[in-house]
């Protein structure tokens, strides 16, 4: 994110907080800007308008609030909290103090799934059944955060949050938890693997699978009355990474290759326009926090 926010014409980096002290000067002088041995001190500094919150999930919900009371717009890393109603507190502070919240969901602003949404518009595979996503990555190093249940680790909250807001960019709001699992693998203390059954409002279903532990995937596939659409690397497709989009239907097989493009500049772009208006937490954002509590209940856990 600092080398996007450093590139962009609509932010300048001012300053970056880090526990230690001499990490955050070592990260500070490849942009110019200053360092902090403690994360409040930006908080208090004028010459910050916004601030970016990549802090382990457990801390988003304090230091959120904590930059909001001081008067600062907000993008924080996903998921905004781990708690729907603590999402849903901050959400309402932030409208209160007309302040910009936005939850770094990158994927939603490339381009890629836009010319999705237009060509299900366009009748390519009929009425829309099923949609089916997964986001699932290889064992990270031991003592990583996300296998810290202390920091708000797991599949669930990492890995999770993308086939989960996926489904909402496509069924839309109101669906409902049908199922879930949460799996743990051996050795491990937060979930490492699961997945979800939804529904919409309209019959439609959502089968969701994430994973921490598992074989590179990144992908979904939507189902309709006519056939089906398929894009892969959907959720990190590198800037320079051209989109495939492969569709199927009574006509055969073609695909729809688009041009690239920069999801992490474009997530910058949309967070400064988001600031220009003091732009309240989106909807999607409310919902995804209702639907992880939700997942995880089913699952047999509780929600935070």
């Amino acid at each position: 994110m600092l080398p996007a926010f450093d590139a962009s014409r609509h932010t300048r980096v001012t300053c970056v907080a880090a526990r230690d002290g001499r990490r955050a000067e070592e990260c500070a002088a490849q942009y110019g800007c200053r360092a902090a041995d403690d994360y409040a001190k930006p908080l208090a500094d004028t010459d910050v308008d916004a601030v970016y919150i990549p802090l382990p999930a457990a801390l988003h919900a304090t230091w959120v609030e904590k930059a909001l009371l001081a008067g600062k717009h907000v993008l924080a890393e996903k998921p905004l909290t781990l708690d729907r109603r603590r999402t849903a507190e901050l959400a309402a502070l932030a409208r209160d103090r007309r302040l910009a919240l936005m939850e770094n969901i990158m994927f939603v602003h490339h381009p890629q799934h836009e010319r999705v949404k237009r060509l299900l518009a366009e009748g390519v595979i009929g009425e829309l059944r099923t949609f089916h996503a997964s986001f699932t990555v290889p064992r990270m190093a031991d003592g990583d955060i996300r296998f810290d249940p202390a920091l708000g680790g797991g599949a669930l909250t990492d890995t999770g949050v993308y086939p989960v807001r996926a489904a909402l960019h496509f069924l839309g709001n109101g669906l409902e938890v049908i199922g879930s699992s949460l799996t743990r693998g051996a050795g491990f203390d937060v979930d490492t693997g699961g997945a979800a059954l939804l529904r919409s409002p309209g019959g439609g279903t959502a089968q969701l699978t994430f994973g921490l532990d598992h074989g590179y995937r990144s992908g979904y596939e939507l189902g309709g009355s006519e056939g089906r659409v398929v894009l892969d690397h959907a959720f990190t497709p590198p800037a320079g990474h051209r989109p495939v989009i492969r569709v199927e239907n009574r006509d055969g097989a073609t695909e729809v290759v688009s041009a690239p493009a920069d999801q992490v500049a474009r997530t910058v772009a949309a967070f400064a326009a988001a600031v220009r208006a003091a732009a309240p937490l989106g909807e999607a954002s409310l919902e995804q926090a209702r639907l992880l509590d939700e997942i995880r209940r089913k699952a047999g856990g509780n929600a935070p």
